[in-house]
């Protein structure tokens, strides 16, 4: 579930950098940790393989369901019945049974609704409704029907048995019900209103049955918002009545196409189906022109699978377009959405986007399994169900894309790998995210590609706030856990695929994975199991680091020193792990010839101790030793991942800080166009890990209002407010505290044109000019390093050619009281009202990658006070 990874961004993303202190400490490495032999807390057994696979006594429950339902839309809500055909095939007998009754967590008084922090959450109900309003519980055995035995606990429903299931028996469950939809449902579900109806997005609309399996007996964690689901596998056959005006999609196929769709809508879905362009099936002018009456039954049937879920609407354009699968198989890649977000940048290419992402992944991992992909799109901001996912109506371009390739990507996990999302969300987020990153590469020649930093990522991953992957998600803090539960597994699987094993080691061990738990349940230690076994690597070390513990990567070039003072006869170089991760380590290696070299050391250095030296036969003396030269490793003090030897460009002479600060003032415009400035507006578009965002500035030399807003989510994500001695920030709508130095810092750090100050005796700011100039980007730079009267650190890199800065980085020191280094670079510099503004920005706020473009700028455009409130 995408919308996950925004709430961690909201929390996160911060511009002005106020966070607490990730101070470097003495080394603490210790190779007796990280290399202990006992990391499987048992042996393997008949049901699950010392090799990770199934065992020969290996063994699941299976429930098929059949549902008759109808869709009330003036009271918005749904009501018929469910009958659960339940086998037992454990070797237990089972007295009673336990089933999933989620939409009771909409009850006022739920644990879920009562677990929400005060000042509310992406879960908290919006609204209250009764639940499930069970008319009848039934049991049917050996053909008899009889009232049930049952108990509802919150989202849990324990039916008592008269007599207990035995191994092999089967029965039925069938319950009559009624709910009403709720409008916002913990963003899993919902209904969002539109100028042509209401779009009715419907999950967990029905009594599931709760898992059984081999490791916790009944699986019973209750449903409170922030945990997803673990279900048992079977076959779907459900029918909805609803009004006949209105178009319906659903899980799996569409069995009764002739009574519900017009003659043209059959011949153009026939055309679809062998379409390799996208097809129009119902457009705007049907919409409008559609006076059917009455109701209409539609008719779907899912084989294999976990879950069904289905939209219904009015209000729904109709597209579709052909997938191919592996082996010659097709199916149907379609989507629904409302007219007015159709269109080439949005909804437009959303059936091209399912279509793309779905052969990618049928190609390279396990082929897809469902005879129809279905994208609505609706309030729901992202969510995955068997063969058809909810999609914010609000995305758009690549925001679109992200969406959509994360919730389909999820068919694979937890889908097809059935794994138990209210323990382990990572095992389907992270893997999710991390097939995600690998299609997005490769879709349209990675027309939204966005490489990630994996160094500036560190301070994200390893923040003070920082928890183990390895926590049921419900106890991970709200802010972190789209780390938790997305990036740090996603990074872990691409540093064991790019680093640790290769890429045809580790995609030949992913697949077998998906292959031998395909349907069925694995758990953490089957994965961890099945990796080591097919790539042939003893990984315990990698997973009780990466995974279990909340330890720290720390790689540094120690020195080098010649074989007797003679570059001739070889360098020794010395390097460190300081932290207590252990990696890989990769080195660059270049000579005063400019000779290149790449050196990699396997983790197994790091068994001896925190220090390693190793002989390179140099020829000359080296210019410079780099570990980790790609950024590939989330090292968390990269200022130390490298070895120059004093031969950089000596800045010439007469050069000081004040008179590189003047150049680039001029460069801009001059002091004098500068201090002209009276007010500034700046709209800025892009996206951090492929998620949309706006940047939006206001300014005057005293005040500042900046806002970053995530549309997909309609979050304000962060807010900064600066008036005079008024100074207040805030994410997802909650203030943060901040002392009086926090106040001034941020101040500091938001100047209009701060230079201007900078370069002013009277300001006091500190100004320190690098010796020698660094290249940034492959050009010269002038480094200049900066000290705030209150207490800011900046590093700021001015292009030695044309004056512009190229790059800030605001720094970690005593005065700002620690924090996490970010880094932005700037480009593109074009004239906006005078003033020579950059229009490119990179950045690593919030431990995230960012990329900016600036759409619009208003020089002196009479901004009144009136917009400096909060």
């Amino acid at each position: 579930m995408k919308i996950n990874k925004i709430y961690a961004i909201a929390c996160l993303l911060l511009s002005t950098g106020v966070q607490q202190s990730m101070a470097q400490t003495a080394p603490v490495y210790d190779q007796h940790d990280a290399f202990g032999p006992l990391f499987y807390p048992a042996p393997g057994n008949e049901y699950r393989s010392a090799g990770g696979q199934p065992g020969p006594k290996y063994w699941q429950n299976t429930a098929d369901y059949k549902m008759e339902v109808t869709l009330d839309t003036t009271q918005h809500r749904i009501s018929g019945s469910v009958v659960i055909m339940y086998k037992n095939n454990s070797p237990d007998q089972l007295p009673f049974l336990w089933l999933q009754l989620d939409q009771n967590i909409y009850r006022q008084g739920s644990r879920g609704s009562s677990t929400v922090a005060a000042s509310g959450e992406r879960f908290a109900n919006r609204s209250f409704t009764q639940g499930f309003e069970l008319k009848a519980v039934n049991l049917v055995v050996n053909g008899k029907t009889m009232p049930a035995n049952y108990l509802v606990n919150d989202t849990r429903m324990q039916i008592r048995l008269a007599d207990a299931m035995k191994t092999g028996a089967s029965l039925q469950i069938k319950i009559d019900y009624a709910y009403t939809v709720a409008e916002y449902g913990t963003d899993r579900n919902g209904r969002l209103r539109t100028p042509n109806g209401w779009i009715y997005e419907i999950a967990q609309w029905y009594p599931r049955m709760a898992v059984y399996d081999d490791i916790l007996g009944w699986n019973n964690i209750p449903y409170l918002g922030a945990s997803e689901f673990y279900l048992e596998y079977g076959n779907f056959d459900y029918s909805i009545t609803a009004p006949a005006n209105m178009l319906l999609g659903g899980s799996g196929e569409l069995v009764n196409e002739t009574q519900v769709l017009s003659p043209k809508e059959i011949s153009r879905l026939a055309k679809a189906r062998n379409s390799e362009e996208t097809v129009m099936i119902r457009d705007s002018t049907e919409i409008k022109n559609n006076t059917a009456k009455g109701n209409r039954t539609w008719h779907f049937v899912c084989k294999n699978s976990r879950d069904v879920a289905w939209a219904a609407s009015s209000a729904f354009v109709w597209d579709a377009a052909r997938i191919n699968l592996p082996g010659g198989k097709k199916a149907l890649a379609q989507s629904l959405y409302p007219p007015e977000v159709g269109g080439n940048n949005a909804w437009g290419r959303s059936t091209e986007y399912v279509k793309g992402c779905i052969e990618h992944y049928s190609k390279t991992w396990f082929s897809y399994t469902y005879p129809v992909a279905t994208n609505v799109a609706g309030i729901v901001g992202g969510m995955e169900y068997p063969g058809i996912v909810f999609c914010s109506a609000k995305s758009t371009r690549g925001g679109l894309w992200g969406v959509t390739d994360h919730e389909f990507g999820h068919n694979w996990f937890p889908m097809i790998v059935g794994t138990n999302e209210r323990k382990y969300a990572w095992m389907d987020e992270g893997f999710n995210t991390f097939i995600n990153g690998i299609s997005t590469a490769q879709f349209n020649k990675g027309e939204y590609n966005s490489p990630q930093n994996a160094q500036r990522m560190a301070p994200l991953l390893f923040s003070p706030r920082a928890e183990a992957i390895m926590n049921t998600p419900d106890v991970i803090d709200l802010s972190y856990n789209g780390v938790a539960a997305y990036f740090k597994p996603a990074m872990g699987l691409n540093l064991l695929r790019n680093e640790i094993l290769g890429p045809d080691r580790f995609d030949y061990a992913f697949r077998e994975y998906i292959k031998r738990w395909a349907f069925k349940h694995p758990t953490p230690w089957d994965f961890f199991r099945t990796i080591e076994n097919v790539a042939g690597e003893d990984l315990s070390w990698f997973w009780r680091g990466w995974f279990f513990s909340t330890w720290k990567l720390d790689q540094a070039v120690k020195g080098v020193q010649y074989v007797k003072n003679d570059p001739a006869q070889g360098a020794l170089i010395t390097i460190q792990n300081l932290q207590q991760m252990p990696m890989p380590v990769v080195i660059a290696i270049k000579d005063v010839n400019g000779k290149t070299d790449t050196v990699r050391l396997p983790v197994e250095i790091w068994q001896r101790g925190a220090s390693w030296t190793f002989h390179y036969p140099s020829t000359v003396k080296l210019s410079s030793v780099v570990i980790d030269p790609g950024s590939n490793f989330p090292d968390i003090k990269p200022a130390n991942n490298s070895w120059k030897a004093d031969n950089n460009t000596p800045v010439p002479a007469g050069t000081t800080g004040p008179s590189v600060l003047k150049r680039y003032i001029d460069a801009i415009g001059g002091a004098d166009k500068l201090k002209g400035v009276k007010d500034l507006a700046l709209d800025e578009e892009g996206d951090v890990s492929g998620t949309q965002m706006e940047l939006h500035i206001k300014a005057t030399p005293d005040k500042r209002l900046e806002t970053v807003y995530i549309p997909i989510a309609s979050l304000t994500a962060m807010k900064l407010l600066i008036n005079g001695n008024e100074v207040r920030i805030a994410r997802s709508g909650q203030e943060i505290s901040l002392s009086a130095s926090d106040k001034a810092i941020l101040k500091d750090k938001n100047l209009l044109f701060p230079e201007l100050y900078f370069a002013a005796p009277e300001y006091n700011a500190k100004l320190e000019l690098s010796p020698t100039m660094e290249d940034v980007n492959g050009a010269p730079a002038y480094v200049v390093s900066i000290a705030t009267p209150n207490g800011a650190l900046v590093k700021n890199y001015y292009d030695a050619k044309t004056g512009f800065k190229v790059r800030s980085t605001a720094l970690v020191g005593q005065e700002s009281g620690g924090g996490s280094e970010t880094t932005t670079d700037y480009a593109d510099y074009r004239e906006e009202g005078g003033i020579l503004m950059p229009h490119k920005l990179q950045s690593n706020i919030g431990g995230y990658n960012n990329s900016l473009t600036l759409k619009k700028a208003v020089v002196n455009g009479g901004l009144s006070d009136d917009v400096f409130k909060w």
